[in-house]
């Protein structure tokens, strides 16, 4: 799930300017288009060369994966396109949970405990924002790859990596016990915090504040056997609450399953519960543990449709005030967001202890002073880097007020649906309810003793 930060390189000099950057989305469409035949690729090395110690230190060994080189990283982005396609297959074509659950299993050894979380499409956003937001840097293909190709999974047949490719979602559906089903007025507000994480994590790596996807990742610690105690508390909370919440972290708070879902929304082939004509025998609806199964519509009564007519004009007309409010009270946040910034943090410190006359209170400070900068430079940096935050909190706010009236706007507006049918933005393309379907089992010429009555 993890990518760390060294796998994105800052430029060689010899190289052009801007060249990379540029091309960025040329090169995600032929990347796309050629599936991976693309030649060369982007070697991880030290930015910095190691010293050499006279004495008999010995450089520890790194916390993190080290980075696969040459063919081994281009056998991950094959193993990802054909656990991919394998996924597509088993959920729409031969629509069978068990050959799902044995692809996520195998997924979960090789991408979570084997590759040990990364690369993963999680933790590339990451990546993708900061080649994205500084041309002094540059992406390897591969992350691009992996970033990219799972939403176009989505586009065109729903989120069938969620359902047996990603690590994360695996472990999460092999401790679910007894799920219960969170009610609606209390899952869709939840359901936005992935849209505030997105937007708070894509900020702080424009600003260059860090990696906050990377660092509070629940669930790497299990998969490197190794993690601070509060991140073994956070992943351990969220696996005991997934024994009764199916899947909280990817419901509730998996920034990459905004992506997903915007585009598994348009999908044009999508799972269906029943391969045929539905018999409505409603035994798909307690199926799904995740609660995202629709149910038919009846016929509209005129009061209704102009009820939710009247809703969606009022929605229509608030959407400018809205908007001016998330931006508001983003921009109003700029200050304590921007304190993730390290060289804020510092310029706080170090103007603390001129108020205070005091000196070197911190490690940080106590190396800002014993260098060549000056506190005015320090500080003029710091309102340079809290101005860039302030601009992107606001439009990160009016995004996300953005989103939440869309989603309002959606509640006011009704499909006729004549049989059960997923949410195509929600739902996972797990199988769970393909089991259940009589028809299914009609299908499979199952004796007519095994299916439910």
């Amino acid at each position: 799930m993890i990518l760390s930060p060294h796998r994105v390189q800052r430029r060689r000099p010899s190289d052009p300017p801007d060249r990379r950057a540029g091309k960025l989305p040329r090169i995600m469409l032929a990347l796309m288009l050629t599936l991976f035949l693309i030649p060369g690729s982007v070697s991880a090395q030290d930015r910095i060369p190691r010293p050499e110690f006279q004495s008999d230190y010995q450089i520890p060994e790194p916390t993190i994966p080290t980075p696969r080189e040459g063919a081994y990283e281009y056998l991950d982005t094959v193993v990802l396109l054909i656990c991919l396609i394998l996924a597509t297959l088993f959920a729409l074509k031969v629509r069978s949970r068990t050959a799902l659950f044995l692809l996520m299993m195998f997924s979960l050894i090789y991408f979570g405990f084997w590759r040990q979380g990364c690369v993963c499409p999680i933790g590339a956003i990451q990546n993708v924002v900061l080649v994205l937001s500084d041309s002094s840097y540059r992406i390897p293909l591969v992350v691009v790859a992996f970033f990219t190709l799972p939403l176009v999974f989505a586009l065109f047949f729903g989120r069938t990596f969620c359902a047996a490719v990603c690590p994360l979602g695996g472990l999460q559906d092999l401790v679910v016990l007894r799920p219960l089903r969170v009610p609606r007025w209390l899952s869709r507000p939840l359901s936005m915090i992935p849209y505030l994480y997105l937007g708070i994590a894509v900020l702080t790596v424009a600003t260059g504040a860090g990696f906050l996807i990377c660092r509070f990742d629940p669930f790497v610690g299990i998969f490197r056997r190794s993690a601070p105690l509060p991140m073994v508390l956070f992943g351990g909370g969220l696996l005991a609450l997934g024994t009764v919440i199916p899947r909280p972290y990817c419901r509730f708070l998996c920034p990459y399953s905004v992506l997903l879902r915007w585009l598994s929304r348009f999908s044009r082939w999508h799972l269906r519960i029943s391969p045929e004509e539905c018999i409505q025998c409603r035994l798909c609806e307690g199926s799904c543990p995740f609660d995202v199964i629709q149910k038919p519509t009846e016929q509209p009564v005129a009061e209704k449709t102009a009820v939710g007519m009247r809703r969606l004009l009022i929605l229509l007309l608030l959407l400018p005030v809205l908007i001016f409010a998330g931006g508001f009270t983003g921009s109003r946040l700029s200050v304590p967001l921007s304190q993730l910034h390290a060289t804020v943090r510092l310029a706080e410190t170090i103007f603390q202890e001129d108020a205070e006359g005091l000196s070197g209170t911190t490690l940080d400070s106590e190396a800002f002073r014993g260098s060549e900068r000056t506190t005015g430079e320090l500080l003029d940096e710091a309102l340079l880097i809290r101005s860039r935050v302030q601009r992107g909190a606001l439009v990160a706010g009016a995004l996300l007020s953005l989103a939440f009236a869309v989603s309002l706007i959606r509640l006011s507006l009704h499909r006729r649906r004549e049989e059960y049918e997923p949410d195509r933005a929600e739902c996972f393309s797990c199988g769970r309810c393909i089991e259940h379907c009589v028809m299914e089992r009609v299908r499979r010429a199952e004796p007519a003793s095994k299916v439910e009555a």
